[in-house]
Parts: C-alpha cells; sequence; structure tokens
C-alpha cells in the first residue's frame, strides 16, 4: 500500500473515532470564516468499464443519503453533472421533516459544470441545482472544472476569471454561502488568487501527495 493511503486510512480512522463521540465529524473552518464538517458523503457513482457514467438506479442515493444522515454525516457533496442532486433534496426533506436535523445542521456543496461556465450562465446554472434539491441555497458551490465546453463536448474559450465573477454574484445573491474551485492546477490557482478580490474558500482536488497540496498550505487553503 502507498504511503498516501496509509495516512488517508490513518486520518479517515482518526475522523471517524472523533465522529463517534459527539455523531458527527469535527469542522474545519474555511478562510472565509465559515466551517465545513470533515468528513462528507460523496454522490458521484462513477464510471462503467466503457467510459459511460453510472445512472442513479431507483432510489438508491436518495437512502444512502438518509442511512448517512442518520450515521452522523452532515457533509453531503454533489454536482449537476452527477444527476443525483433530486435524490439527495428528497433525502435531506425526509430527514428534516421527521426532526432529524434542521437545514443549518447540514452542509450541502454542489458544483458548477463546465457547459455553464459563461458568467451569465452561474447563477441560473446554480437556481437549477437549488430547484433540484429543494433548497434556498447550498453551503459550497464549485467550479467543477477549469476548463469549459460546449453543449456538444467541444471546448470553448471562456475564461474561468469570468465564470469567478458569476460564482461571486450567486454567493452575493445569498444562493451560495462559500464559493470555491475544483481540479484547479497550482498555475490556475495562482492566476486565479491574484486576479480577483476573492480568494476561493475550498479546492477540492482527489487526496494526493503532490505540490499542490504544499501550495494551499502556504496560500489561502489551510
Amino acid at each position: 500500500m502507498a504511503l498516501h493511503s496509509y495516512i488517508f486510512v490513518f486520518v479517515s480512522l482518526l475522523l471517524l473515532n472523533e465522529a463517534r463521540g459527539g455523531g458527527v465529524a469535527p469542522s474545519i473552518r474555511l478562510n472565509d470564516g465559515r466551517e465545513i464538517p470533515s468528513l462528507g458523503l460523496g454522490t458521484w457513482l462513477g464510471l462503467k468499464r466503457d467510459g459511460s457514467r453510472v445512472e442513479v438506479q431507483d432510489d438508491s442515493v436518495e437512502k444512502a443519503v438518509e442511512y448517512a444522515i442518520d450515521a452522523g454525516y452532515r457533509h453531503i457533496d454533489t454536482a449537476s453533472i452527477y444527476n443525483t442532486e433530486d435524490q439527495i433534496g428528497r433525502a435531506i426533506k425526509n430527514k428534516i421533516d421527521s426532526g432529524v436535523v434542521k437545514r443549518e445542521d447540514l452542509f450541502i456543496a454542489t458544483k458548477l459544470w463546465n457547459d455553464a461556465h459563461a458568467r451569465n450562465e452561474v447563477v441560473p446554472a446554480l437556481r437549477e441545482s437549488l430547484r433540484k434539491m429543494g433548497l434556498d441555497y447550498v453551503d459550497l458551490f464549485l467550479i467543477h472544472w477549469p476548463l469549459g465546453h460546449s453543449t456538444n463536448m467541444t471546448f470553448n474559450n471562456i475564461d474561468y476569471l469570468d465564470t469567478w465573477q458569476g460564482m461571486i454574484e450567486a454567493r452575493d445573491l445569498g444562493l451560495a454561502k462559500s464559493i470555491g474551485v475544483s481540479n484547479f492546477n497550482k498555475e490556475q490557482l495562482d492566476r486565479l488568487v491574484t486576479s480577483s478580490k476573492v480568494v476561493p474558500a475550498s479546492l477540492q482536488i482527489e487526496v494526493r501527495f503532490n505540490p499542490i497540496i504544499l501550495w494551499g498550505s502556504l496560500n489561502w487553503m489551510l
């Protein structure tokens, strides 16, 4: 097993042990002052052997989210491309209606897909995600990838700096409490941070030991 795998298992067990005491995982303070639970439930279902996306079957995601909330999860991660937002919304409603949690107890994160990178498309895209989930706001809204594309999957020339301005507008409208990015590399982050007065509150990447982790610890991420 690689070193990063051992550390991932160790950290996961540490968080699980802490969560057992109070029923929920400890939180981490973001650079905008808000807190994010350190342990979250991802709802990306993966890819098939042929590279196509695994589609949601029946109410499997809804039930999984309900079980997770019952087990103490308060952080749920999704994205418009995952096609799970509607089932997540139903699970949240069920748990709120049954008195298990309140909306403010939960931390819901979703992501902007690549075909809505134009500045004027960001807010409508988030509103659609909110409609599917039956929510008034999300706790964290991320640019899923730095490169946008058209609906026919050809790359477009929309600058992610323009996309970021749309993200700021979504935050200022109260549709997202915090905004951030996903899958950005060091150079892209440097350019974004030096070009905007609003620094991303979060960077979501696959966990591995690489220069981006060190960069985040020395700059705005940690």
